[in-house]
Parts: structure tokens; C-alpha cells; sequence
């Protein structure tokens, strides 16, 4: 072949590889179909077959606290979300959703006939057959956990029959959430989300708000909650039955009392390029900052407990430093100052809560404890995932009200929950990291610590449960909740632009790796992936800098030749990115009337590799999920792309590679609607 020739064959591989494509219309392209695993799993529960219809169903309570009525909103809040229906009254006949008390004899004798009365604290009789839906609390509170329930049993065509008999294995059930200048868009989705999954608490991160204390004295940060924000969400959280309390670091991690420039006087170490901690024997640190704060915070949150930090406390700054401390030592502070806080907080009548570790670590639990009120409670973190924890029963057994505190590794809120009840123990915390000023990243940044909201509720609730699946679904669905109805579109086979299989018999397909690391297990065909149909038949795999795939082409377009209100893209990367955010390709829309669109593929926010478990952004929708033929866990998403001209005939859609170490994989595409 004259090399004149071969050059421009390969010049014309790298730069478009284009075909017509099958369009296939279906009526179900997009469909959110409702789950059935409920969450927390229940203690004990069956699913007789049938649905009660929905026709002329409605809602009565019996009885007149608030709880009741904050689940009948909920539920008709659920109608109006999945259904796009109205949940009324009920009617004197027909099929109604009843809620209530076990301090109702009627009701009484109902559950106790259908064999599910329950007394425990928080738990809730539920049934639903052919006669109705009844939900009977052995508190109110127990009524409004019920129909949390009832909520995950409703269908297009019914709510499920059901006998449940359920109540929480663990008292308090906390998860944490932040206060910042982004709060309202984020808190308002999060608070009812948390309430769904029966936590009965929120930790809430309040250094930065706006106190008037702070204002004052020149240290309130630009990013932070105003106070009447703090005062709204504290609001909204206790009408979702979530106890509010406050988190506000001291001791040390009080970098927020510093800033710009504020408070100089206090630093505990005064050579500090960045103060950590502050000064305990100066009088002002309590007249002037942290009384008059913590008073704030009490009133605004109406909080019963105020969680004051106290960890890591000699993380950072020499602590002590100053002369005088050091002649006192740090034990002696830590204790003057935690019993200084801990009694004005009791002059409010609100009780103190700190973290565990700098009072009973290795070096200071033979004294340091025997010195503090034995009222306080005492959060016990632990972040790595296992089934020993000794330092539970150990706090417990010194006489503390304790806590376990969970963060996001699976396994980690499962294993520590179920300690804490062997303990014991008051309950579990499930901390968020996520940064003072980062409220948004819980959606896309850091939404690994979002699905672990989900884990966590169902291990807080029943440590007993079967390991939870799907939690990234779940999480999307319960943060950001959608209707449940079909939307007609079309299919798009991708079979002429294939450049890869999704198995690798003879290393020639797939990575290159061969058949123990391929994608055979995602089956080709029409097939369902989360609420999504596509039409699967191999890979468009593009150029990126791995051998395997460096004579791969760099674009690769499709003829479409429709209008469609989105586009549904089954898509991955062959290998991961080193760089978060990286830009690694985009798609090219095309119109008809010559106009041109893009959609950037920044990894981990549009598009992760197919061995990337982690998932930081829910932008793209958990798609495939499973396993290569050795065992690794692997997974596809699914980017969903609004197109902003649904009425113009899109022409073509083009992938292009930026020929990174990423390389976009398309595996299926499809139409969503029909632009009308």
C-alpha cells in the first residue's frame, strides 16, 4: 500500500468515524420504576400479592398531634410527586389510608388482630390489603415513622399489600448536615430526605453562621448562614420530627473566631501562622466569644444539646504553649475548660456533647474522664469499617452517655451501629466532611458521603438488616424524588460505530485485558438499565493514551435526524483519570438549522471509569451495576443531557476524545420524548 495512502486512511480513522444509525421508538425510553427494597428495612414484614387501587383513596388521622399531621403532608407530598395526584380526605366509604396511636382502642384492637402490635418506642404497626392502609405508632412518633413506610409502598398501579411490625434498635439516630450560604438550595432537598429515612436527629455544623456576636466583632465570614437561615432550617428540621443539634467546634478547629484577623489576643499558641486553638485562661475567650455564641445557638435552635467538638485538640497548635498553661498542662485545661462550657450550658438548661477522642485517648483515660460530668455525652468516632469497637462499652462503662460516629467507607455505619447496640449505647452519628463552605458537593463533589446517608439509615434503624444494595440509586431517588411514568422516545443502536466489544475472548476486544476483565456481563440487546432503555451492542470506545487504545479514532458521530427533549447516555471511560474534573471529551450535538452544542465530560462529574466505584457526582444516574468474570466490581452511569431547543430536528451527535489516559466509551444512547 503506497504510504501516502495508508497515511491518509489513518488521519481519516483519528479525526471521524461517523454512520447512520437504527432508531427504534419505544414508549418507555425513560421510566422511573419504584423500588422494592424499603428503607431501613423493617424488623419483621411480608408482601401478601396485590395492590390496593388508588381510585377515590383517601387520608384520615385519629388524633390531634403535630406528628400526625406531618404525615399525612408526607404522604400527600409522595401522591403529588410520583403521581401527579392529589391524596384528599378520606371519604365516610371506600378505600382510605388511616394513621394514628395505639392510645386509640379502636385502632388497638385492629393491630392486635392483624397481629402486629408493637410497643417499643418509635414503632409502628402497618398493614395494607384489600380493606385499606393502616398505620398504628405505639407513639406518635412511631405513626410518623410509619408512614415513611407506607410512602416506599406506593406504585403506579397501587400501594403493596404489606404486614409490617417494625421499631428502631437504637434510640438516636443523627446525621449531619451543614450550615452555609448555599443551605436553602441543599437543606430544603436534604432535611426531608433524612426524615424519609427515619433519622430523629441532625448534627448541625454551625461554626460559620452569622451570629450577631460575630458580626460584631468583626470575625462573621462572608460564606456563612445568616442567623435567620439558622433559624429556618432549625424550623423546617423540626417539622420533619428531627431534634436539632448544633455543632460548634471549640477548643480547638477555631480558625472560625480568627477570621479576619479577629481575636488575636486569644490564640493558645501566639507564634501560630494559623491559630487552632485558643487561650483557656484568658477570661475573654468566654465573655467576649464563646458564652454569648453558644447563648445564640441555644435560643436559635431551640437546641436541647449543643455538641462543642473538643477533638484533635493537639492536632495542630502547641497545646499548651503559653507559660501559664504549660504550668497548669493540658489536662488540667481540657477539664476546666469543658466543665466551664459544659456548666453555662446547663444554666440554659441545654446538655453538652463532645467528641471522644481527646478525652479518653490512650494517654488521659485512666484520669482525665473521672474529672468530667458524667452528663455529658460523649461521641465515639471511628471511620474504618469492622465489628470491634471497645471503646464503646469502655466509654459507657465509665459512666457516659455514648454514641457511635460512622462516616462513609461501606461497612463502616453497619459495623459500628451494630456495636453500639451490643454497648449499649444512646445511638449512632453519621458524619459528613464535606468542608464549612461545601454544601453542594453532597449532590457533586462529594456525594459518596450522600449514599452514605442511605447505608447508614438502614444500619442505625436494624443492624440485623441484609446488606443494603443500590444505596447510589436510592440516595438519587430519595434526595431528588421523580414520577413514576414512562416517557416515550427511541433507541439508538450503535452497532455501525463500534469499535470494541464488550467481551475479550482473545484480547483483542473490551481493554485488552482479556475475559476475566471485560464487560460480558452487560448483556447486548434492548435492555432496561436503572430508568432507562437502550440498545446495546458494543462499544464505542475512542482514542486515549493506553496502548490498547491509542489507534482508536478520536470522534465518532451518529445520524440522528429527530427532535428529542434529552438524550440518555450509557457511557464510561476505559481507565480512570488521576486529575478530578479532568476534561476529557464532549459531546457535540448538532441541529438541523446548522447550530452546534457541547456537553463537556469532566471525570467524576460527567462520566467515571468503568472500574470507578466512587460515586462523587449524581449528575450522571447510576446506570449498570455488576461484576468481570474475576470478581471486581464495576458499573456504567448514565448521563442524562436536557437539550435547551427541543422543538429543532437534531441532526447528528458526535463523541470526541481529548485522548487522555480517560478515554470516553459510549455503550448506548437514547432518545428521550419527542421534542413537541
Amino acid at each position: 500500500m503506497p504510504r501516502t495512502f495508508l497515511t491518509l486512511s489513518l488521519l481519516a480513522l483519528a479525526i471521524a468515524h461517523a454512520a447512520p444509525a437504527q432508531i427504534t421508538p419505544i414508549p418507555d425510553a425513560r421510566a422511573q420504576i419504584p423500588s422494592t427494597q424499603l428503607v431501613p428495612q423493617p424488623k419483621r414484614a411480608e408482601f401478601p400479592a396485590g395492590t390496593l387501587a388508588l381510585a377515590g383513596m383517601g387520608i384520615r388521622t385519629v388524633g390531634k398531634a403535630p406528628e400526625l399531621g406531618w404525615a399525612a403532608r408526607d404522604l400527600r407530598a409522595e401522591w403529588k410527586t410520583r403521581l401527579g395526584a392529589e391524596l384528599p380526605d378520606a371519604k365516610a366509604s371506600g378505600p382510605a389510608i388511616v394513621i394514628g396511636t395505639l392510645a386509640d382502642a379502636d385502632l388497638a384492637a385492629k393491630a392486635k388482630a392483624a397481629g402486629l402490635s408493637t410497643t417499643a418506642a418509635e414503632g409502628y404497626a402497618l398493614w395494607v390489603d384489600a380493606g385499606g392502609a393502616y398505620i398504628v405508632g405505639a407513639d406518635v412518633r412511631g405513626a410518623y415513622e410509619g408512614a415513611q413506610t407506607l410512602r416506599q409502598l406506593l406504585t403506579p398501579a397501587g400501594v403493596r399489600f404489606a404486614k409490617i411490625s417494625d421499631a428502631p434498635a437504637l434510640k438516636e439516630r443523627v446525621a449531619m448536615i451543614y450550615l452555609d450560604q448555599y443551605s436553602k438550595g441543599v437543606n430544603d432537598a436534604l432535611i426531608p430526605m433524612l426524615a424519609a429515612l427515619k433519622y430523629n436527629a441532625v448534627l448541625v455544623m454551625s461554626n460559620y453562621v452569622q451570629w450577631d456576636t460575630a458580626r460584631a466583632g468583626g470575625y462573621a465570614h462572608p460564606g456563612g448562614a445568616s442567623k435567620a437561615e439558622a433559624r429556618r432550617v432549625a424550623a423546617l428540621a423540626r417539622e420533619h420530627g428531627l431534634e436539632v443539634i448544633p455543632l460548634i467546634e471549640t477548643l480547638g478547629h477555631v480558625q472560625w473566631m480568627y477570621y479576619g484577623g479577629a481575636n488575636k489576643d486569644l490564640y493558645q499558641d501566639p507564634d501560630s501562622q494559623n491559630p487552632y486553638a485558643y487561650d483557656t485562661l484568658n477570661p475573654a475567650t468566654y465573655s467576649r466569644v464563646l458564652f454569648p455564641i453558644l447563648g445564640e445557638a441555644a435560643e436559635v435552635f431551640g437546641a436541647k444539646t449543643i455538641h462543642i467538638g473538643h477533638d484533635e485538640v493537639r492536632n495542630r497548635d502547641r497545646f499548651p504553649a503559653r507559660a501559664n498553661g504549660k504550668t497548669a498542662g493540658f489536662e488540667k485545661l481540657f477539664v476546666d475548660d469543658t466543665v466551664k462550657i459544659h456548666d453555662y450550658l446547663k444554666s440554659l438548661g441545654v446538655n453538652t456533647m463532645i467528641w471522644h477522642d481527646s478525652a479518653f485517648s490512650d494517654s488521659v483515660i485512666a484520669s482525665l474522664p473521672a474529672k468530667l460530668p458524667k452528663d455529658i455525652q460523649v461521641a465515639y468516632w471511628n471511620y474504618a469499617p469492622g465489628n470491634d469497637y471497645p471503646i464503646l462499652g469502655q466509654i459507657a462503662g465509665l459512666g457516659f452517655p455514648v454514641l457511635g460516629a460512622s462516616w462513609n467507607e461501606e461497612g463502616n455505619a453497619d459495623g459500628l451501629a451494630d456495636a453500639a447496640v451490643k454497648a449499649g449505647a444512646l445511638g449512632m452519628i453519621q458524619t459528613r466532611w464535606t468542608g464549612y463552605f461545601g454544601n453542594p458537593s453532597i449532590w457533586d463533589g462529594q456525594a459518596q458521603q450522600g449514599v452514605a446517608y442511605v447505608r447508614a439509615a438502614g444500619a442505625f434503624w436494624n443492624p440485623e438488616a441484609r446488606p443494603m444494595t443500590n444505596a447510589e440509586a436510592l440516595y438519587r431517588d430519595f434526595y431528588a424524588p421523580v414520577a413514576y411514568r414512562g416517557t416515550a422516545g427511541a433507541t439508538v443502536s450503535l452497532k455501525p460505530l463500534a469499535t470494541r466489544s464488550l467481551t475479550d475472548d482473545d484480547e483483542k476486544g473490551w481493554i485488552g485485558k482479556g475475559p476475566d476483565i471485560d464487560l460480558r456481563n452487560l448483556k447486548t440487546g434492548v435492555q432496561q438499565i436503572g430508568a432507562y432503555k437502550f440498545d446495546i451492542s458494543g462499544a464505542v470506545m475512542l482514542r486515549g493514551t493506553r496502548g490498547a487504545v491509542s489507534g482508536l479514532p478520536t470522534r465518532a458521530s451518529v445520524e440522528i435526524g429527530r427532535r428529542a427533549d434529552a438524550i440518555a447516555f450509557l457511557h464510561t471511560t476505559g481507565w480512570p483519570s488521576a486529575v478530578a474534573r479532568e476534561n476529557i471529551g464532549r459531546y457535540e450535538i448538532e441541529y438541523a438549522d446548522g447550530s452546534k452544542l457541547a456537553q463537556p465530560l469532566e471525570y467524576g462529574r460527567h462520566i467515571r471509569a468503568w472500574t470507578d466505584a466512587l460515586p462523587t457526582s449524581m449528575i450522571p444516574a447510576p446506570g449498570w451495576a455488576g461484576q468481570t468474570a474475576d470478581g471486581l466490581e464495576v458499573a456504567v452511569p448514565v448521563l442524562e443531557w436536557k437539550n435547551p431547543k427541543p422543538t429543532v430536528v437534531i441532526k447528528s451527535v458526535t463523541l470526541v476524545s481529548e485522548g487522555k489516559n480517560a478515554n470516553p466509551t459510549l455503550i448506548g444512547l437514547t432518545l428521550i420524548g419527542s421534542g413537541k
